[in-house]
């Protein structure tokens, strides 16, 4: 596959049985072939986006000690600030080219996992951009959660079967700043190339060349999705539940060319993740003679840890 499929979530959701099951053999097929998808329908509309990205950028247009304010050290990078060059790619050794910030779930009905995760971080200087995120962050979640639901009867489960392990996931929104490039990068790129880690990620900014997907035959492919799109893409955690039956394809961000050095990039993808007592125990219909269990069982949060020790963000 050399293109990426386009969806329309308003078919999943309608109530005609027939779009219905369309969407989910589409995105099932996708999913397995290439493991990314573009989607229309989702709930985000445009004065939230427009807003979003505004305070996004307003957020990375304050100064460098303004940022490092929020940089809070101890919980692996989980929220507020983290700055340029910070995080590296699995099994990389330079730092990616980029500096984000990290919104997580807003837990209103559950002390343990309240306590559990890290508070979020209040920006100060910007009375609008934490108001802004938490409504994007609910925007995104739902509309993963009708994704993951049409996943679920792909995968011949109840529809429903992932609710209670998203409901209070460990979700994070994740807005990015690939800042312009002022001297000829010796090995760093924006994002190098990785997989990600969580069940499934939805991307905002995928806009404009930069994204790259890795096809099955190793051929790097242009992932650019229109103004109405995001773009999403299977995790590992998913990849594993379902013993590589869906796909975590690897991608990156390449850099632009020279002409464009001086030109920032802004993404914003939503990752997806269950709560951390979540087995990800292959499921016994994703196994076969043909395809035996290729992966160990483990639970979410046990996975996400050692994957924050090899990003870097997490030390030993």
């Amino acid at each position: 596959m050399n293109i990426i499929p386009s969806v329309n979530l308003n078919d999943f959701i309608s109530e005609d049985p027939v779009r219905k099951q369309n969407f989910v053999d589409a995105i099932g097929k996708a999913y397995e072939e290439i493991g990314f998808v573009a989607l229309k329908g989702h709930f985000l509309d445009d004065k939230l986006v427009d807003d979003l990205y505004a305070e996004v950028k307003r957020f990375f247009s304050l100064p460098t000690e303004t940022k490092q304010k929020y940089e809070i050290p101890g919980i692996g990078g989980q929220r507020g600030y983290v700055s340029f060059g910070k995080e590296s790619a699995k099994g990389k050794k330079e730092g990616d080219l980029k500096e984000f910030w990290h919104f997580g779930q807003y837990v209103e009905d559950n002390p343990k996992l309240k306590a559990e995760y890290p508070e979020n971080v209040t920006v100060e200087e910007l009375p609008n951009f934490n108001t802004v995120g938490k409504e994007a962050y609910n925007m995104l979640e739902k509309t993963a959660k009708y994704v993951l639901r049409a996943l679920a009867l792909h995968l011949d489960l109840e529809e429903t079967y992932f609710d209670n392990y998203i409901h209070n996931g460990n979700s994070i929104l994740r807005p990015i700043h690939y800042p312009p490039i002022t001297e000829e990068p010796k090995e760093a790129v924006r994002a190098a190339a990785h997989g990600d880690i969580n069940l499934i990620t939805l991307l905002m900014g995928a806009q404009g060349r930069g994204l790259q997907v890795q096809n099955h035959k190793g051929e790097w492919i242009d992932a650019i999705a229109e103004p109405d799109e995001l773009m999403i893409n299977v995790g590992d955690m998913l990849s594993r539940h379902t013993n590589n039956k869906l796909k975590s394809t690897i991608h990156r961000v390449i850099n632009p060319p020279k002409e464009l050095w001086g030109t920032s990039r802004y993404s914003i993808p939503f990752f997806m993740h269950p709560i951390s007592e979540m087995k990800l125990n292959v499921l016994e219909g994703c196994i076969d003679d043909e395809n035996p269990k290729a992966f160990d069982d483990i639970t979410a949060g046990e996975f996400l840890n050692e994957r924050l020790i090899e990003l870097g963000l997490i030390k030993k």
